[in-house]
């Protein structure tokens, strides 16, 4: 464990880490926290080489109009992982507890990043985090799926389960599941749902009602968390493809921009405030979005002196990740403009949330 005090944590501008020990900003110096990090990432078409879904995969291979090759493959598995391994700061060595990533082809892919993550700390002089990896193939037509990383030392995994989204009038419609990963961090439980909900594809307001589908799915699945165990902390992250204010997030699933107003049983969205401040996590046409959001329950925003709480939410747009000239300056720096080979990280900014328990 690492001890420092929280009101220096509260002054540093980047990323807490998991096994931090604080006290108490102001105070006596007699209460001490635990810090644990819970990020999310979109890690913008992370495809093997091989063509295994027909047409859907053929652009994500030697044959296809990217030229997809091994070459590209390990550039892009290398600039993620070295992303992965900046989510830290001076006082956040071990990373985040928790990963939720998107876009991810299969669990082969996922199992090259997190070796390469290793390499990547070693190489820097750190020691490796081994995060293990929870997966689960979705039936989403393009073949990409959601997941989980965790660093073992600080999350105790319980169980993993997936569940189908299915949109009303549409019995044909496919996407990613959504997985719910239950465990204990601190010793506290938790519920980790990871979701991609439906793309804008076709309009805003015209796809809004799948999103609106996949929100009343994240949460029918906190309801039943809850009344397995009420004290269960739920966070509802990932790339919802939609911004705070909109009707998916603010309104099915009822993420509250006060964190007061949140009930044990209802959800707080601090990414809300993030972006009012101009603050997103991709940019299109000049006009930034966050659609990369960590919510958490009321339970985790109002927490209870030794339970689990939330303490702070940022966005990782560090200068490595944005683009660095030209039009689209300061805009994620991505794998492929096009089809233009860019060799960069991802479309998306990686996100986290940081969690305390006083013990």
């Amino acid at each position: 464990m690492f001890l420092l005090p929280l009101a220096a944590l509260f002054m540093t501008v980047g990323f807490v880490c998991c096994g931090s020990s604080a006290t108490e900003p102001g105070g006596s110096g007699e209460k001490q926290y635990l810090v644990a990090g819970v990020a999310f990432y979109n890690l913008e078409n992370l495809f093997d080489t091989i063509n295994q879904n027909g047409n859907y995969d053929l652009e994500f291979s030697p044959e296809g109009v990217k030229m997809w090759d091994s070459d590209k493959y390990w550039k892009k598995i290398h600039n993620l992982a070295t992303a992965i391994s900046k989510l830290t700061s001076e006082n956040t060595p071990y990373g985040p507890a928790v990963i939720g990533i998107s876009e991810i082809e299969n669990r082969s892919v996922v199992e090259d990043l997190v070796k390469e993550v290793d390499k990547v700390l070693v190489a820097d002089g750190r020691e490796p985090w081994g995060l293990k990896i929870c997966h689960h193939d979705s039936p989403d037509r393009r073949g990409v799926d959601v997941g989980l990383l965790y660093n073992p030392a600080y999350f105790e995994l319980e169980s993993v389960n997936n569940h189908r989204l299915t949109v009303p009038g549409e019995p044909d419609f496919l996407t990613r599941d959504q997985m719910v990963v239950t465990g204990r961090l601190f010793e506290r439980p938790i519920s980790v749902i990871v979701g991609h909900w439906p793309s804008r594809l076709g309009g805003q307001s015209e796809s809004e009602h799948m999103r609106v589908a996949a929100a009343k799915l994240a949460a029918h699945i906190a309801d039943s968390l809850w009344c397995e165990n009420p004290s269960t902390g739920v966070v509802v992250m990932g790339d919802l493809n939609d911004d705070p204010h909109d009707k998916s997030c603010a309104q099915t699933l009822g993420a509250l921009r006060s964190r007061e107003q949140a009930a044990d049983h209802g959800f707080y969205n601090p990414f809300w405030w993030i972006l009012d401040n101009g603050v997103g996590s991709l940019c299109y046409r000049d006009k930034w979005n966050l659609f990369d959001q960590i919510i958490v329950s009321g339970n985790l925003a109002n927490g209870k002196a030794g339970d689990l709480q939330y303490w702070k939410a940022t966005v990782h747009n560090m200068p490595m990740l944005r683009t660095q000239s030209g039009r689209y300056k300061n805009y994620p720096h991505r794998t492929f403009s096009g089809n233009n080979f860019l060799n960069g990280y991802s479309d998306h900014f990686p996100t986290q949330i940081f969690l305390v328990r006083e013990v």
